[in-house]
């Protein structure tokens, strides 16, 4: 599915109560082997998949989980399936309603400090990163963690007049590896010392999720070079004159 996890809860719940409606009036079960058991475990299973991932960051799903088993349980009646469908939705649209901007200072990197910088292109990218890991959609934020990253660093050689000093002999831009070894071996400015240590480290940063199709990125992987990667960004900006 590809819209995020609430729209598509809701969009689940209706068609459980169509299933579950049907079985009901066919006076078939939704457990077991039959038509209907199939097709309600098989929406369960998705169901399941979406709660997670908009229940991820939350301290607390414990109301939504008890409404959520009303709606999609096996061993539900189905006048009481409808009742919590009905409260599911109501949870869903008034509790756990993520679709509003990310706010300022939320996420892997300050909104407010995009901001500053006027360029409309790098917020757009900053609320599409922080707004995936919020959502724990922890491969979508790497690879825009890597986009973020590359921009910045050719934003500051551009800010210095030394652009040509990172693209290749057909004017290209050099990928984020050489990138990141340019950027510590030039002399015009001085990174500090976190940044220089952690810029090598961020080079495979969101590869593996947008190139290899076995890989999954989990949340302590963005943990580790998290703090790394707001040190670099901040002083490339300062770099880079934007801030």
């Amino acid at each position: 599915m590809t819209g995020p996890p609430r729209a598509n809860l809701e969009g689940l719940a209706a068609q459980a109560i169509q299933i579950a409606q049907t079985a009901h009036k066919n006076r078939r079960p939704l457990t077991g082997g039959g038509f209907y058991a199939t097709k309600f475990a098989s929406l369960r299973t998705e169901a399941e998949i979406q709660f997670r991932a908009l229940t991820a960051n939350s301290s607390d799903g414990s109301k939504l989980r008890v409404l959520f088993d009303g709606v999609f349980g096996l061993d539900v009646e189905y006048a009481n399936r409808v009742t919590s469908k009905h409260q599911f939705i109501h949870e869903l649209k008034t509790e756990w309603d993520h679709s509003v901007s990310v706010r300022a200072d939320d996420g892997l990197f300050p909104m407010s400090l995009l901001e500053k910088t006027r360029r409309g292109y790098l917020q757009h990218v900053g609320v599409q990163m922080n707004g995936a890991f919020n959502a724990g959609w922890y491969d979508a934020a790497a690879v825009m963690m890597r986009r973020l990253l590359e921009t910045m660093i050719i934003e500051a050689f551009e800010a210095n007049g030394l652009a040509p000093k990172i693209k290749d002999a057909q004017g290209n831009f050099l990928q984020l590896t050489d990138l990141i070894a340019c950027t510590l071996a030039e002399p015009t400015w001085n990174l500090g010392r976190d940044s220089k240590k952690d810029l090598p480290r961020l080079k495979d940063l969101g590869h593996w999720s947008a190139h290899n199709r076995r890989y999954t990125l989990q949340k302590t992987e963005i943990e580790k070079v998290r703090s790394g990667f707001r040190l670099a960004l901040e002083e490339l900006l300062r770099l880079a004159k934007l801030i």
